[in-house]
């Protein structure tokens, strides 16, 4: 490729990068601000740390069962047209739980939202495998995922400080407006993206193609990717979800004070992550997705022992939790992204994320089963749980070492034009 072109090519990767930050940002901030509100919601409704659970359960469950069925057809259609359409019901989704009216309709509406949301978190890192190089695929997937880290500093504040003023369904109908935006912006500037699809799209019949998605997830390599993505979600969301009340009951935080938790691990993770993304394209995903795991495993202990501590130290712990979660989830996402051909990415990236969001509804739910409530309103045996994510965790290490990257069809210096086609 001569420079010219070479230039016009990262502009357009770049051009395309930005968009999927917005989509990911109002995706993710969906997602994180349940956590912070959790102490709200159980006040508000009158619910347990287990019905609330439910509600985490009840997006995740959805996302996983969509993602499944997606699985089938999603690589049949161009990734512009499906991305506009899983964001356009997602922010349909959100609003309806700006409108809900009690905790069963918010669970209702919370399912909607997974519905759509669980799909287009697939299908970005799809977007991401195809068209991005991978030589340079750690640090795109980096950039994308601290928009993880801007809705924790910039989203959930004020989401909290929206809900502490004015109740907890405007955190929902600023999502919903944020999302309006982001979508126009999707709409106008993403590219048509064709290069996936064969040239003589050939029907099949509904055995045939479970057939052929069967082939697809019992390659070792798929199959090891897979379990692998799965036992993260278990080693960060039998803990994540119940950080907020733990420090509001355990460690004497309040609830005023919470916004700190993700401000402070959200501003460290919008450095780190596209530091650990480039030290991945550098030495290796496997090598420093163990590096980051081995660190995580004290952090997990450390904060599901939390007992009552000084501020400081508490924002210490849960920034570390955050810098490390984020730290092992991005290169093993560009390293999953990588483990399978363009042709079969976005079906393989929807099964993936189906596996995640059931694994981590999963989680959720069964770590509220082992939390108990004692009668001083403390939460109980978390640091059960803390246990269970760290076996998980060392059974990651293990099989990071069994992923291996294929290599794409076309050359990577090609591969942007060749994938993104302009209308």
């Amino acid at each position: 490729m001569n420079p010219l072109r070479e230039r016009a090519a990262f502009k357009r990767e770049w051009l395309l990068l930005l968009v999927l930050v917005a989509v990911q940002f109002t995706h993710m901030l969906d997602f994180v601000i349940m956590m912070p509100l959790g102490p709200h919601l159980m006040r508000v409704f009158g619910i347990s740390p287990q019905e609330f659970g439910f509600i985490v359960s009840a997006y995740t469950f959805s996302a996983g069962i969509t993602g499944f069925l997606s699985a089938f057809f999603i690589d049949k259609f161009d990734r512009r047209t499906a991305l506009l359409f899983l964001y356009s019901g997602f922010t349909v989704g959100t609003f309806l739980c700006g409108i809900a009216p009690t905790y069963l309709a918010l669970m209702l509406a919370r399912i909607v939202a997974g519905g759509f949301g669980g799909v287009l978190g697939a299908l970005i890192f799809a977007v991401i495998g195809d068209c991005i190089p991978e030589h340079r695929r750690g640090t795109a997937t980096g950039t994308v995922m601290s928009a993880f880290s801007i809705a924790s500093v910039a989203g959930v504040p004020l989401g909290l400080y929206l809900a502490n003023h004015f109740g907890w369904h405007f955190p929902f109908f600023m999502l919903a407006a944020m999302s309006s935006i982001a979508l126009t912006l999707a709409y106008k500037e993403l590219p048509s993206m064709r290069g996936h699809l064969s040239a003589k799209p050939t029907s099949e019949t509904p055995l045939q193609a479970l057939q052929k998605l069967y082939t697809l997830v019992s390659t070792p390599n798929h199959r090891n990717a897979l379990v692998l993505m799965m036992m993260l979600m278990v080693g960060g969301f039998t803990v994540i979800p119940y950080i907020s009340p733990y420090c509001v009951s355990n460690v004497g935080m309040s609830e005023s004070e919470l916004p700190l938790i993700y401000f402070f691990g959200g501003a460290a993770t919008i450095f780190t992550s596209r530091f650990v993304g480039k030290l991945a394209d550098r030495f290796g995903k496997a090598r420093v997705f163990t590096l980051m795991s081995v660190s995580s495993i004290a952090v997990i202990y450390a904060i599901t022992n939390l007992p009552k501590v000084p501020l400081v130290l508490a924002l210490v712990i849960t920034t570390l939790f955050m810098i490390t979660m984020n730290g092992r989830l991005v290169p093993a996402v560009a390293l999953v992204t990588s483990s399978v051909e363009p042709k079969s990415r976005g079906s393989f990236m929807s099964i993936n994320s189906s596996a995640q969001q059931v694994t981590s509804g999963a989680s959720s739910f069964v770590a509220g089963l082992i939390l108990g409530k004692a009668s001083d309103g403390s939460i109980t045996n978390y640091h059960l749980v803390g246990a269970l994510a760290i076996l998980a965790t060392i059974i990651c290490i293990f099989l990071v070492q069994h992923i291996h990257r294929v290599e794409d069809v076309q050359p990577t210096t090609a591969q942007t034009p060749a994938l993104i086609e302009t209308d």
